[in-house]
């Protein structure tokens, strides 16, 4: 068999698994629709901030490149919740010494993409678009947006590392006989502010959390950059009361975050005039099946699409590489097998992580500054932190562990059915560190 690999785009996903595909002897060509952002002053797509975790790492550490994400990356130890009179509760996220990182898109993206050309060895080109592909003969077809040639590349194997609305998986799989696709907006969206530092440099807020300002229906987040900056995020309805559809003025929005997030205003009373810096955006989840046809598999967004909050499409997506070189692993080079076992593995744990997604939003919108749910956390750390070999918090699954997500999904709802019943006592409060909840609880598990 050749050893010539395409992966049309060049996003978190593709660099990284360009170095894996050269680790593994392959020679790699990686097709990019955007101009090199490296060079061009433009966004990696959208801007929300990532976070890495342990799937991230563990993918980033097997081909030697974790360090050089490090580098970039800012710890986040937990949540810290702002209430309405901007007083603040903290919330760790794991045991001590575990954190999330928070990493700009632009920056890993930048950075991923340097490593595959010094790393991986890859040959990645710039401004071609993929507009058709052979499936069954391995032909990509691209035409260059700024000199409008067309050409074919034929390589031994396509991978689709192209994005939610990948190309590939437009123009062939969603053309397959029986091939199942589903696309679904959220009727929530976001815009972006930027939350500048202090003039000195420092930070506005402490770096090393992740903020929230929940309040009910929607949510503020904010994620630190490396100059001082915060990275914040609004997550709302698209219409009705409380919706971006009813802040059509500067001074609306003024108003709107000095009534709902005064703490937040305080800090930056220039809101209203940031507005307009990032559009608003959509959020989408999509879900297909199957995954590979022929000499093409899709990996990352272009399989799983998710939403943004339990902080995985990253990593995740990162999971998808490490998952795939394992398999390679058993199966050498008979990818016929390789692509049947990772399709099978892994898309129930995208169709997992995508539901997690939706519940984690309703917890971080809803719950977290709610005085019974920091309780309910804290009996959780404590049966933990008594009987780890028997609870693990299902964040704690997701993030800090290489539990399958699927099996995180079963385990998670079936702790949350347990803790719903331990929380409904009406004298919880004052009896939640006694040894007769914890029996109740280990008895139930």
């Amino acid at each position: 068999m050749g050893k010539e690999v395409t992966i049309v785009g060049a996003g978190l996903v593709g660099s990284l698994w360009s170095v894996y595909m050269s680790k593994a002897g392959y020679k790699v060509k990686i097709f990019e629709r955007r101009p090199d952002i490296r060079q061009a002053n433009i966004s990696a797509g959208k801007s929300i901030n990532l976070a890495l975790s342990d799937r991230g790492w563990k993918a980033l550490d097997k081909v030697g490149v974790g360090d050089q994400i490090r580098e970039i990356a800012i710890p986040m130890t937990g949540r810290i919740m702002h209430d309405l009179e901007g007083k603040l509760t903290a919330q760790p996220y794991g045991k001590d010494g575990q954190a999330i990182y928070s990493v700009s898109r632009g920056g890993v993206n930048a950075k991923m993409m340097d490593i595959a050309e010094n790393v991986g060895g890859a040959e990645i080109f710039y401004n071609e678009h993929c507009v058709d592909v052979d499936i069954e003969n391995g032909i990509t077809y691209l035409k260059n947006s700024e000199t409008g040639i067309e050409t074919q590349v034929k390589s031994d194997l396509i991978f689709a590392c192209d994005g939610a609305f990948s190309a590939v998986r437009y123009k062939s799989m969603q053309k397959l006989d029986k091939f199942n696709y589903e696309q679904r907006f959220i009727e929530d969206g976001y815009r972006e502010l930027l939350l500048p530092a202090n003039e000195d440099g420092s930070y506005k807020l402490d770096k090393n959390a992740l903020h929230i300002w929940p309040r009910g229906r929607f949510m503020l987040i904010a994620l630190a950059n490396e100059e001082g900056s915060f990275t914040c995020t609004l997550f709302m309805p698209s219409k009705g009361e409380n919706s971006f559809e009813a802040l059509t003025s500067k001074e609306k929005v003024n108003t709107f975050f000095k009534e709902t997030f005064p703490d937040f205003y305080d800090m930056m009373p220039s809101v209203g005039a940031a507005w307009g810096d990032h559009p608003l955006s959509s959020l989408a989840i999509i879900r297909c099946y199957p995954w590979t046809s022929g000499k093409v598999a899709l990996m990352g967004d272009a399989a799983h699409a998710t939403v943004p909050f339990y902080g995985q499409g990253m990593n995740s997506g990162f999971e998808d590489c490490s998952v795939l070189a394992e398999i390679m692993d058993k199966h050498g080079d008979d990818w016929d097998a390789i692509f049947e076992e990772y399709q099978i593995l892994r898309k129930p744990d995208g169709d997992a992580i995508q539901d997690l997604s939706i519940h984690n939003y309703h917890v971080m919108r809803d719950y977290v500054g709610d005085p019974k749910f920091l309780l309910q956390k804290k009996i959780e750390a404590k049966i933990n932190a008594a009987h780890p070999d028997k609870w693990m918090p299902l964040y704690s699954q997701v993030t800090f562990s290489h539990i399958r997500y699927s099996e995180a999904l079963k385990v998670g709802m079936r702790q949350e059915a347990i803790m719903k019943e331990v929380m409904d006592k009406p004298n919880i409060e004052s009896i939640w560190d006694s040894a007769e909840i914890e029996q109740e609880i280990l008895e139930r598990l």
